[in-house]
């Protein structure tokens, strides 16, 4: 019996970055993957052929990042039905805000195909601290949309609490995961001189400090307020002599973190990397990172950090709570206050060499709990279940069957 199960996420390369340990597990276990995505997005980078590569079946539909382009989502859900019909598809495993609500939708919309939904919330709109309509519409949109979900699947503390309020499918299961997994033996620290060679091919002195950024570049990952702490020290300092500010990344708001770089007087300090695929070097070549987001679900720049012995200035939220010990591994800050990266980026600047041999022994052991052998061992759990209810559904067809035409 072929066995086939569709993924579905707003952006393609969603996958690429996320998901290929999954695909290779379905792989293994007898699946034909499919994707659903809007190919179109993001726009500065494409992974269909590497995608296409791994086997997957790749499919365009008109989804869209915002929940509130009803004409495009409305499309997207009709294109997504077609496709399930047309391949039998007989689970779907949704990702990112509007793929689990079209995902959850046509799983209510196929009650008589038995279709098995599995929703990975990478962090749920209605956090702590977020604003009321998030707390309050969101929050029931996701309670209701737990109705049509079979496997709901959460990535931090906070959201899990709030997962249990949720009244799922009957045999519905709800599982606590530490994110996609991080892999220990990529994200491990270089050796002195290993550091060295690579921050000389990289332009970066031997008496810089070098902070670095990684995300894509929009109002949620908040880059803005490190340039304002830099511009804070500048102003205090009148130069900012041997420190420099590396951010990878690409989006919609480049050109006005540009404008800002070149308004705040740091043309000389920070540098847009742009779409960076070779993040280990980067950040093995750092003397601290900063994840100044306003929200995450976990965060997974900041855990490759720490793996590679390199302490976080983050901003304070659910995600990095999972992680972040304030003046072990790091220092975490409030989002919106560019004082507190000012005062972390130079507490960590101060270090002298054994405290900071001691803060790269704190950063590898807090990340060591999130390593992807954990994530694996779950995930494993729950394509097995998922496996069992689909050959339990087939057998009770058959049976049915059988019974109908007088087999039995």
């Amino acid at each position: 019996m072929e066995k086939h199960i569709l993924i579905l996420a707003t952006t393609h390369d969603f996958l690429w970055k996320f998901e290929r340990e999954d695909v290779k597990r379905l792989q293994r276990m007898g699946y034909i993957v499919h994707y659903a995505t809007n190919t179109l997005e993001p726009h500065y980078v494409s992974y269909q052929k590497e995608i296409q590569k791994m086997g997957v079946f790749l499919h365009h539909i008109d989804i869209a990042r915002s929940p509130f382009v009803w004409q495009d989502n409305q499309r997207a859900l009709h294109q997504l039905l077609q496709l399930i019909h047309r391949y039998s598809i007989q689970a779907i495993h949704c990702h990112t805000p509007v793929g689990g609500l079209l995902g959850r939708l046509a799983g209510k919309l196929c009650r008589d195909r038995d279709l098995i939904v599995i929703y990975t919330a990478h962090g749920f709109h209605f956090y702590k601290g977020a604003p009321l309509f998030n707390r309050s519409v969101y929050y029931q949109v996701e309670k209701i949309l737990a109705r049509y979900t079979d496997i709901l699947i959460v990535i931090n503390q906070e959201d899990y609490q709030a997962a249990q309020t949720f009244r799922l499918k009957p045999n519905g299961l709800l599982y606590h995961i530490p994110g996609i997994g991080l892999d220990l033996d990529t994200f491990q620290p270089f050796s002195e001189q290993q550091r060295e060679s690579l921050r000389e091919k990289q332009g970066i002195g031997k008496d810089d400090f070098f902070l670095v950024s990684i995300g894509e570049l929009n109002e949620n990952k908040n880059q803005k307020i490190v340039l304002e702490a830099l511009a804070e020290m500048k102003r205090r300092q009148k130069h900012l002599k041997h420190l420099r500010y590396g951010v990878c990344g690409d989006g919609f708001l480049r050109e006005r973190m540009a404008g800002w770089i070149g308004e705040m007087g740091l043309t000389e300090n920070v540098a847009l990397y742009g779409y960076c695929t070779d993040i280990p070097k980067i950040l093995g070549c750092a003397d601290a990172s900063i994840l100044p987001s306003k929200r995450e679900g976990l965060g997974m720049a900041g855990l490759e950090s720490l793996a590679m012995g390199v302490p976080v200035i983050a901003a304070d939220n659910r995600g990095t709570r999972e992680y972040m010990k304030h003046g072990q591994n790091g220092f975490v800050c409030r989002h919106n206050t560019a004082e507190e990266f000012r005062e972390g980026i130079e507490t960590i600047r101060k270090l002298d060499g054994p405290k900071k041999e001691n803060m790269k022994a704190l950063c590898r052991e807090s990340a060591k709990p999130f390593a992807k052998s954990h994530t694996n061992a779950l995930m494993q759990e729950i394509y097995s279940e998922v496996s069992k209810r689909i050959e339990r559904s087939v057998y009770e067809k058959q049976y049915k069957n059988q019974r109908h035409h007088g087999g039995i």
